[in-house]
Order: C-alpha cells, then structure tokens, then sequence
C-alpha cells in the first residue's frame, strides 16, 4: 500500500492519478496513524517552505514520518517534498527534517527567468534501478524557484538551470526529485513504477 501524505502543499490528484493509473492501491495520509499501515510513502510539494514544515506539524504527521523514514520506509520526495528532507532553506525560518545534510537555496542568476518552470533534461550521473528504461538526458517538468545544495555522494542525476543543479537524490530508502514525475509523461510514469517497485534497493 502507498501512502500519499496530505498536508496541503501538494498536487494530490496528479500523483494519486498517477498511482492508480500504475494499478497500484493507495491512501491517502492525513494523521500519523495511517503512516504505520503503509509500505510506501510518498510526500507531493507545491508551496513554501515554511508552511509545508507548519501543516506537517499541526497533522502530528512530522514526528511519525521522521521516525519511519529512519527505520527505512521507502520514500519519495518530490519537488518541495525533497527540499523539507533537509536542514535550512533561503525560503523561510523554519527548520527542516535534517534527515539529509545541506540547503535550500534560490536560484540568483538575472539572466534566467525565476521560477524555473516547464520541461527540462535529467542528466544522469550514476547508474542505478531508479533510472531503469529511463534514456539519459530525458525530459522532465520542473517548476521551482529553489534547489538543494547537499553532499555529491547522493546526487544521481542533475539538471542545468543557469547552474547545475540536483534533480534527482537517493541515500539509502529516500528518493527525492526536484521534478514532477506525476506531470512528466511516459518517462515520469515510469520513474514512480521504478520507485514502487522498490528498484533503487534491489
């Protein structure tokens, strides 16, 4: 069972209809108590920072999906839903999980329109499942007006904005994508398979 967390910072539908389309069942989570009925767990994002941190508290839902996230739960972050796994972001004054090491910074250069929003390539880094029957460099959508800063020992694949900058993370369970695999086609579709069938870990 998949667990699609509601916290009023997501494209719900997109990514609900994206799982049922893969013929996979799921839930959606709304208190902490579902967390611990779910084999997946994904967290959507569109919306800031610090409200996203405000709704998962005010839910209880925080303190239950860090605790399964350290005991390995497979997890997929997507767009501000990969940006609230880590310590501080430019965005607001709230503190993120911490579950990853690094930053959410926005980006600065004048020359590109900010957000970054529409179709852009994945370059991938490293060879790993996740990708599997993806073609390198393929398309995929982006809107965001902020990007992780993190180790480059859990950057897979990249994506050049002005910079590079990560588009798609995994250490150990979690996957996180600066992208919307559920808005992003044929390819997109077949990244959340890969994620459901738990590529990355095989």
């Amino acid at each position: 069972m998949v667990g699609v967390i509601k916290y009023g910072a997501g494209n719900i539908y997109s990514v609900s209809s994206a799982i049922k389309f893969l013929g996979e069942k799921f839930v959606l989570v709304e208190n902490p108590e579902i967390i611990d009925r779910v084999d997946f767990l994904i967290l959507p994002g569109v919306g800031s920072f610090d409200s996203g941190i405000e709704n998962l508290e005010k839910t209880g839902i925080l303190e239950k999906l860090k605790y399964r996230l350290e005991l390995g739960i497979p997890f997929l972050g997507i767009c501000l839903g990969l940006q609230l796994l880590f310590n501080v972001s430019e965005e607001g004054k709230k503190e993120g999980f911490g579950i990853l090491k690094g930053e959410v910074v926005k980006f600065k250069n004048e020359e590109i329109k900010i957000p970054h929003m529409g179709w852009n390539k994945v370059e991938i880094l490293k060879d790993n499942k996740i990708f599997e029957g993806i073609v390198n460099n393929s398309f995929f959508y982006f809107a965001h007006s902020y990007y992780i800063k993190t180790q480059e020992d859990i950057i897979v694949g990249k994506t050049k904005y002005g910079i590079d900058f990560p588009s798609v993370i995994i250490k150990d369970n979690i996957v996180g994508v600066q992208f919307h695999p559920e808005k992003s086609g044929k390819m997109g579709l077949l990244f959340i398979k890969n994620f459901l069938e738990g590529k990355w870990l095989q």
